[in-house]
């Protein structure tokens, strides 16, 4: 019984995650609680929630195993993501949650007026749908290591899961589960697998000595994958509908601002600690043949069954996490920003029953297409990259533009989304390297020439926009304040 402890808590933390989804079904009553909890998140819920979305497969597995190969510098990609964090909370979180909309594409048609929603929502669409895939496939490494099954299998047990609970509860069972989730991570990386592999590897000056001269550089990893980090990671994070949506879900501009704060302090320790778990793994386990799989085979040969199971529940946490609120961010943008506006249909309309019923399906539709992605494709970081290149090309000037310079107008937002994305795909191919930074400079440099350009050749956005937006900036939204949970 013993050596199958570890599947008996990864078998009871399933079944606790659909159980919240039955929870958190019983609060989405209504389509702001089925797409952003009834904007009622105070403080701990929020940072708890904003941490675990943003710290996935990517973080905690992909973390572990950059630790592995490169040492301490392999802790820069999560210290992008949590420096991103950092900067939106900071800097927008409290406008952006005042502004009581559902998707980043609403943002920009309150901003300069109609006419940019679809196109930025196909952007953040296809980023949103990407991101939900490479998260599923991520399912492969842990239930291989418990279970010892294919990747098509594992995908569709984990995969089965985020659909229920997102399905029965949308942001609400998100929420519920992305808390838990946070506690277990927590608790499993930090408690758990990192004193006992530091430990066993001789401690800190132990593994210093045991590694290669780099492994304590902060700039083993090479200076270009730094910036490339920071560029894709960095940017991403402050457009992003997968993260934005989390803003929405805050009850104040103080909570989006001071507890995401907390969240981004919170991502620059996991960095750290997912850094020194792949140094001492590199101590204990010295001749893995890929760096990916440094967390499972560590965990399986460092720690008791019982200890072992709620750490893998951890990584199964992070994953979790990422893929139920990209999902969400999936559906939602399809819904809202693609279907209602070439249909030319009021989002608000309809009664509140037929709004969480028709979102439901598509949260269902979307995890299934999801799933059949994740069973097929095989370069997934190749895809992924793909999709934050387009995302921070074609998004992040129009967006961060319309936060920070009045002048700004419609016409200028398209053609930078335009020019962005296409300057974006065309060095890209040209270049024959999805993994340049080129290609990201490329698109935003073209695209905040052409944003000034045509937004000083047009005419200013008109007096009555700007004075909703500046309503709604104010926090004056038509909306009613909810209760805090």
């Amino acid at each position: 019984m013993t050596a199958h402890l570890d599947v008996v808590i990864v078998v009871i933390y399933i079944a606790g995650m659909i159980a919240f989804g039955f929870w958190g079904k019983r609060r989405a009553t209504t389509q702001s609680d089925f797409l952003v909890a009834g904007r009622r998140l105070g403080p701990m819920l929020y940072s708890g929630t904003m941490a675990a979305i943003v710290l996935g497969g990517a973080s905690t597995i992909g973390g572990v195993g950059l630790g592995y190969q490169y040492g301490i510098s392999g802790m820069w990609l999560v210290v992008a993501i949590g420096v991103g964090i950092l900067a939106l909370s900071l800097l927008f979180a409290g406008r952006i949650q005042r502004l009581r909309v559902y998707t980043v594409s609403q943002m920009l048609e309150l901003r300069y007026g109609p006419g940019s929603s679809v196109l930025s929502g196909l952007v953040m669409w296809a980023y949103t749908l990407m991101l939900s895939v490479t998260s599923t496939i991520a399912y492969s490494t842990i239930f291989g290591a418990l279970f010892d099954i294919g990747k098509v299998p594992s995908i569709i047990i984990g995969g089965s899961v985020v659909i229920i609970y997102s399905t029965l509860g949308g942001m609400w069972s998100i929420t519920l589960t992305d808390f838990v989730q946070f506690i277990i991570k927590t608790v499993g990386i930090f408690f758990i697998l990192l004193p006992i592999v530091v430990v066993r590897a001789g401690g800190v000056q132990g593994m210093i000595d045991k590694l290669p001269a780099d492994a304590t550089s902060l700039t083993a990893i090479g200076g270009g994958t730094i910036v490339t980090y920071f560029v894709i990671y960095t940017f991403g994070l402050l457009i992003g509908q997968d993260i934005w949506q989390r803003v929405f879900t805050a009850r104040s501009p103080g909570v989006a601002k001071w507890a995401g704060t907390a969240a981004g302090v919170y991502c620059l320790l996991y960095a750290a600690a997912g850094a020194l778990i792949g140094m001492a793994a590199h101590v204990l386990l010295p001749k893995l043949d890929a760096r990916d799989d440094a967390f499972a085979q560590i965990v399986e040969a460092q720690l008791h069954p019982l200890l072992a199971g709620l750490v893998l529940a951890a990584a199964l946490a992070a994953v979790m996490s990422t893929s139920s609120g990209a999902l969400i961010a999936t559906a939602t943008v399809f819904s809202q920003d693609i279907v209602a506006r070439l249909m030319k249909r009021d989002v608000e309309a309809g009664s509140e029953h037929d709004h969480v019923r028709s979102n439901r399906l598509y949260v269902a539709g979307f995890g299934i297409v999801m799933v059949i992605i994740a069973c097929v494709l095989q370069d997934v970081v190749a895809a992924l990259t793909v999709a934050y290149d387009i995302l921070v090309g074609g998004l992040l000037v129009p967006i961060l533009g319309g936060l920070v310079w009045r002048r700004g107008t419609n016409i200028g937002a398209i053609a930078a989304m335009a020019v962005g994305t296409v300057a974006t795909l065309v060095t890209m191919a040209a270049m024959g390297d999805i993994f340049a930074n080129g290609p990201i400079y490329v698109g935003l440099i073209s695209g905040l020439i052409i944003y000034v350009i045509a937004s000083l050749a047009s005419k200013p956005t008109a007096p009555e926009v700007l004075a909703e937006w500046d309503r709604r900036s104010r926090g004056e939204a038509d909306e009613p304040v909810p209760t805090p949970a």
